[in-house]
């Protein structure tokens, strides 16, 4: 039987990268899967990909309002959320303490922290008994990396909200636990405006860093996701489930 069999799920960044696989595994064990992101082009793209049980709702977590609008129509035509993928975030704000500045800080806090917040808030009506909510952090979060001051910071206070929620949450029978992935081959490197002679490069050289010599995939992300999802971890809450090839761990 399907892990995910009948169940309604929102993936905010659903449109590339770990939500997009993850979308698409969700579809595969049984779940209707709703996916957001801003750009309109990727999501119709993810949503042919995926082919089935998909619906694709274009909007920014920083935004309130488009946060009222996805949940407002899954409302109208669901009724309810199962689980809750909070997903969305960014990592390129790169610099070093003495080079930061108040547009790396916004860019960081206003889409890994501020939009977390809210897109768990306001989901939260359409929330019942037995529900799994998971938050997407890091091991940057726990790790000292020269350059990582905010992204480090805001994935930080992502792994915080999950312990604070989980005892606020837990009257209502609503899990919520956290994936915290290490270095992970997806498309993010793109946004550096890098070729990909030094994408590679660059993935190279983290995977030496790493106790397993190689980098992640978003599918190892996706099967954590879909593990705390299901009835699979129905006693795991305020869980954080390190996917970091040993990274942090040793």
């Amino acid at each position: 039987m399907s892990k995910l069999a009948g169940k309604i799920a929102v993936i905010t960044g659903g449109n590339s990268g770990i939500g997009l696989t993850t979308a698409a595994y969700f579809v595969a064990e049984g779940a209707y899967v709703y996916i957001t992101g801003r750009r309109q082009r990727e999501l119709d793209a993810a949503v042919a990909l995926i082919g089935k049980n998909v619906t694709a709702v274009q909007g920014d977590v920083t935004n309130l309002a488009n946060l009222d609008r996805l949940y407002a129509q899954i409302s109208a035509e669901k009724g309810r959320i199962d689980i809750l993928f909070a997903n969305a975030g960014i990592t390129n704000q790169h610099a070093t303490l003495d080079k930061l500045t108040e547009q790396n800080y916004d860019l960081a806090f206003d889409t890994n922290v501020r939009g977390v917040l809210f897109t768990v808030q306001k989901a939260l009506p359409l929330m019942g008994p037995g529900s799994s909510i998971i938050l997407n952090s890091s091991v940057a979060a726990v790790k000292g990396v020269s350059g990582m001051t905010v992204n480090a910071a805001s994935k930080a206070a992502v792994r915080s909200f999950a312990r604070t929620w989980t005892t606020e949450l837990s009257d209502r029978g609503i899990r919520v636990n956290v994936v915290s992935g290490g270095y992970i081959d997806t498309p993010i490197l793109k946004t550096h405006n890098l070729t990909d002679e030094q994408i590679e490069q660059v993935n190279k050289r983290l995977a030496t860093t790493m106790p397993m010599h190689r980098l992640g995939t978003s599918e190892e992300i996706a099967k954590a996701v879909v593990f705390l999802a299901s009835d699979d971890s129905s006693y795991m809450s305020g869980s954080d489930i390190a996917i970091d090839g040993g990274l942090a761990q040793v």
